[in-house]
């Protein structure tokens, strides 16, 4: 749900940036180490602990034999990221080892499950990497989400339109991987809402008949038949997937050619951090 996250978490440990990590929605998750491995948490902050004590965020520790990971309370952002040192051995599947849940591809985790990580040794450890603060995201949701209007918007009247761009919407209780559904002033309708069925791209911002956005997130659909009023530009999906259900968004247009140079200013930062990480260790 938050790439750059999860991608952070693997380039701090000398991982290929797309290895097998562990998203940790929340509070509560408990894991113990079998043997000695070497770890980066990044992402949300979900008040890790190592047996007993607050563990690091955004730099790579070893946890010893019979060490215990605990995830115990979210202080900020919504998920967190577990990356090991040669990540985790799960199946792949399509070229990716993600769980797809909805897709019945893949597991989610259950207690007593035991995972298998790549060779790590110990005595081989290189130096821990201490990433600069310019690296590493603030989680929040006072920023607008910046918004490509389009591709339907003519579907929706010219108020319609305005009130999307200028309320505040609340993520609902209901929001999940697949979508992040809002509470708040409903958008007006010209026309529809239902269209002929075509390809939902990620991000997109769908308005069912009761007006309130839906916004379809990484494990959305791939055809939908509600008319899409914007589409989130790419450079915010992380920060969707770190927004806690309750808290209040607002939308910003932008257009096309800055938001191109958004991300490719993203990629950039990307690169710059994979440099930095092996130029460190």
């Amino acid at each position: 749900m938050d790439q750059y996250s999860y991608q952070i978490g693997n380039l701090l440990l000398g991982n290929p940036e797309h290895s097998a990590s562990l998203e940790v929605t929340l509070q509560g998750f408990i894991i113990e180490s079998i043997l000695s491995v070497e770890i980066a948490i990044t992402g949300g902050n979900l008040n890790p602990y190592l047996n007993g004590s607050p563990a690091p965020l955004w730099v790579p520790f070893i946890m010893k034999k019979r060490d215990v990971l605990h995830f115990k309370q979210r202080k900020d952002g919504l998920r967190a990221y577990l990356a090991v040192r040669g990540g985790f051995d799960v199946p792949e599947f399509l070229g990716s080892k993600s769980t797809f849940v909805r897709g019945k591809i893949g597991t989610t985790l259950k207690e007593g499950d035991i995972l298998s990580t790549g060779h790590f040794d110990e005595t081989k450890c290189n130096k821990a990497t201490i990433l600069p603060k310019e690296f590493i995201p603030v989680f929040g949701h006072e920023n607008p989400v910046r918004v490509l209007i389009g591709p339907q918007n003519e579907y929706f009247t010219r108020k319609g339109v305005e009130t999307f761009l200028t309320s505040a919407y609340r993520l609902s209780s209901k929001s999940d991987r697949q979508a992040c559904r809002t509470e708040g002033p409903a958008i007006e309708i010209s026309k529809g809402p239902g269209i002929i069925t075509d390809p939902t791209p990620l991000g997109a911002v769908q308005v069912p008949g009761d007006g309130k956005p839906i916004i379809l997130l990484r494990d959305s659909q791939v055809t939908g038949g509600y008319a899409k009023i914007a589409t989130v530009a790419s450079v915010d999906l992380d920060r969707l997937g770190q927004i806690m259900p309750g808290e209040v968004i607002r939308f910003k247009q932008i257009g096309r050619k800055e938001a191109i140079a958004l991300l490719f200013e993203k990629r950039k930062r990307l690169n710059d951090l994979k440099s930095f990480c092996l130029t460190s260790r």
